[in-house]
């Protein structure tokens, strides 16, 4: 790439150079998870652009740049918009600029959706191969039936936990009925049973998913579920403060997570401080902290979703293009230089 070239990759481009490479992503979250965790990064909080009219509806900017070896500065702009699922579209729908670290000229245009559910994911699975006791789970619950659970049990699947049973729930049985589908038609004769109500899915599961669009907590009793299990709060904003108070609490970012309303943040306004959080995934990853606090305690892991993860597989995936001659590379897109001009 000459230095006023930009990469464009669309989104089905992403979804062939992923295809496949589910361990390559678990690993490289891990690297960059460590690398956070020992500085070598710059993350702003990430900017919401809400809507007065709707509280909903909602776009993210998340900054980021990723040292050490990485070297990759760039921005993810994602939007959340849960009622583009009543018009047959996607909830979310993102882009990711990647920036040379070195002139600041954005170098590549890469579709960021694709992007988001799968680091998501990657995060995890990774999370779950820490906090879950026995490689074995022997049911698997997932509140919300979406992508981004989709692509978690890809992720779990990938990552050799030994799935026996899944329990779904979603508010919309049309939803759940079809997330049952795909993962039928995807992942094989794995057992997929939609619940009739939530509990049902928390019942008996060792390792539970909740990934839906809820903006206030809505899980006030966790007597359900079974002692030792591990909870991915992906959505951060399902379960009350009570409930985060009686659990083990292991987050990707204290800062981060301490924003916008999640239920970590609501349980720091109502405490008056962070205590509760023992400890982060990268000090886990690192031996810093323990997996878990004891073998009864139910962990949860609420991630709040950092930049440098969406900026590095972005990175894979613009690499993985320019390797297979994939995308489309627009040339001289920035002006000549006012120098040369005058």
């Amino acid at each position: 790439m000459r230095n006023d070239d930009i990469l464009i990759l669309t989104g089905s481009e992403v979804d062939s150079l992923l295809a496949g490479q589910e361990l390559k992503l678990i690993d490289t979250v891990r690297m960059v998870y460590e690398t956070h965790g020992r500085g070598a990064s710059s993350l702003p909080h990430s900017t919401f652009l809400r809507f007065p009219e709707n509280s909903r509806d909602r776009i993210i900017a998340l900054p980021a740049y990723l040292g050490a070896e990485w070297k990759i500065a760039g921005i993810k702009w994602v939007a959340s918009f849960p009622k583009n699922l009543e018009l047959g579209m996607d909830r979310a729908s993102a882009i990711v600029v990647l920036n040379s670290s070195q002139t600041g000229r954005p170098e590549a245009i890469i579709e960021g959706s694709l992007i988001s559910a799968k680091r998501t994911a990657a995060s995890a699975a990774l999370a779950a191969q820490c906090f879950v006791v026995s490689e074995k789970v022997n049911q698997l619950g997932l509140i919300g039936c979406g992508l981004i659970n989709f692509e978690i049990v890809r992720f779990l699947l990938a990552a050799l936990l030994e799935i026996k049973h899944i329990v779904i729930f979603d508010l919309n049985p049309t939803r759940a009925a079809q997330f049952k589908r795909k993962c039928h038609e995807t992942f094989g004769v794995i057992e997929v049973e939609i619940a009739k109500e939530l509990n049902a899915a928390l019942e008996r599961s060792s390792l539970i998913s909740l990934a839906t669009t809820a903006i206030t907590p809505h899980i006030e009793d966790l007597s359900a579920i079974s002692p030792g299990c591990t909870i991915l709060h992906i959505s951060l904003r399902d379960l009350s403060p009570q409930v985060i108070l009686s659990c083990d609490n292991v987050v990707d970012d204290v800062d981060h997570v301490c924003r916008a309303q999640t239920s970590i943040h609501l349980v720091e306004q109502l405490a008056g401080n962070r205590n509760f959080i023992r400890c982060t995934l990268a000090d886990v990853l690192m031996r810093k902290a323990a997996a878990r606090r004891d073998a009864q305690s139910v962990v949860v892991f609420s991630p709040f979703g950092l930049g440098v993860l969406d900026l590095a597989i972005a990175g894979l995936v613009r690499d993985f293009g320019l390797a297979q001659g994939m995308g489309t590379m627009i040339g001289s897109f920035f002006p000549e230089s006012w120098i040369e001009n005058h």
